[in-house]
């Protein structure tokens, strides 16, 4: 797993600095819950999660709702009043979680600090982890909306994945959802698997099309260190994905995803309308603040950032003694936060304004614009807004804009 930035030691008692404290209330704020936990491990993935042999005694399942509501009690205690607007539940599998238990941390959420009257409330899920009976309690418990990680529909592509669902059940997955109530629901695509040829990417696609989702997302594969997936890559097992590959993918998907009614919203993510845009996460890309519980969370809050130790077991530990589970923190400075302001806002399609950037940067905004990176019209609104071949390049587009 990637090593957590080395910050500063964070207070045990979860204090933020009187700045940040002043500021609570001042941006939109959500809740991140990571739920630590999966059945088996994909061999593409780097995210802190844990199998129930990992944990090695410690850390259990049963403890996590007991140990995630502490640390709402201590945040409320830290921030003071503030209504949540959005709560995302992430992992790991939440759904491995019976779903009384993601209930009662949702209810402990609105206890401590109160949910807007219109908070949108998303779970992840794996396809195999739920039914139609598990579905309609979350629905009736609260929650507005659910991602199903479909990442393929063709078997072998799977297998590489080492995801353990039939092709089939996401599809099935959607309909639950719709006949439980939920109105926006989310399928999240892989591109660029090792053996994937473009027709599979295509037979992907028009699965998750043809299951009615209101919202797709779609990431290309990154082969991260440690992984399964990058030890078979570096063994001569499987080839590395293809930058030039994954460019044709992404064209493909765009155009499919565009003639279906899905328009892009964020570089990654497509959705019918602007209601069932992910507030949550457009919550990260705008600016917002938001408080992750759960091992290996991160937070922010008015330019100050920290993460919770990693392994459940810790986790568990700090807040039984009474302890803030924060392992870190930074405080960003003015600039810091206005290149994290480019970094994020230009990848959505609202674009960023031109009167955030410097010198350097404005000057890269006009060759971009001659380079059809960025949007003429958006020039001339005083935004930089991606073109689509300017989303196939946006990394390079921002560094330049930060200038």
């Amino acid at each position: 797993m990637p090593a957590l930035p080395d910050g500063d030691p964070a207070p045990l008692t979860g204090a933020l600095p009187p700045p940040a404290r002043a500021r609570v209330g001042a941006q939109p704020f959500g809740i991140y819950v990571h739920v630590p936990y999966c059945t088996t491990r994909c061999g593409y993935c780097d995210f802190n999660t844990y199998t129930a042999v990992e944990l090695g005694g410690g850390g259990s399942r049963q403890d996590y709702p007991r140990s995630v509501i502490d640390e709402l009690r201590l945040a409320r205690r830290m921030l003071g009043p503030v209504r949540v607007q959005t709560v995302f539940f992430g992992g790991g599998t939440p759904t491995l979680l019976p779903a009384a238990d993601l209930v009662a941390i949702l209810r402990a959420i609105d206890s401590e600090f109160g949910l807007a009257d219109d908070a949108e409330v998303s779970t992840e899920a794996n396809p195999e982890s739920v039914d139609p009976g598990y579905l309609a309690d979350l629905r009736a418990g609260g929650f507005t909306r659910i991602s199903f990680g479909m990442q393929s529909a063709v078997p072998h592509v799977l297998a590489v994945l080492d995801r353990v669902h039939s092709p089939g059940r996401p599809a099935q997955c959607v309909r639950w959802a719709h006949d439980a109530g939920f109105e926006h629901v989310n399928l999240d695509l892989i591109y660029g698997t090792p053996g994937e040829s473009d027709h599979d990417w295509q037979r992907s696609v028009e699965a998750a099309i043809a299951a009615e989702p209101d919202h797709v997302s779609a990431y290309a594969l990154i082969v991260e260190d440690g992984t399964r997936l990058a030890t078979r890559i570096r063994r001569g097992e499987l080839p590395m994905p293809d930058d030039d590959v994954l460019a044709d993918r992404y064209l493909l998907a765009d155009e499919l995803l565009g003639r279906a009614g899905f328009g892009w919203y964020e570089v990654s993510n497509w959705a019918t309308s602007a209601a069932a845009h992910c507030r949550h996460n457009l919550l990260y890309w705008t600016g917002g603040d938001w408080w992750g519980a759960g091992p290996g969370a991160h937070s922010h809050v008015a330019g100050t950032r920290w993460w919770n130790v990693k392994h459940p077991t810790a986790y568990t530990e700090r807040l039984a003694a009474g302890h803030s589970p924060a392992l870190a923190r930074e405080v960003l400075d003015g600039e810091a936060q206005r290149l994290e302001r480019i970094l994020l806002g230009v990848r959505i399609d609202a674009g960023h304004p031109l009167s955030d950037l410097r010198p350097g940067g404005l000057a890269a905004a006009g060759r971009a614009v001659e380079s059809g990176l960025l949007t003429a019209d958006g020039y001339r609104d005083g935004r930089a807004v991606l073109t689509l071949r300017g989303r196939l390049l946006a990394d390079a587009v921002v560094r330049d804009l930060t200038d």
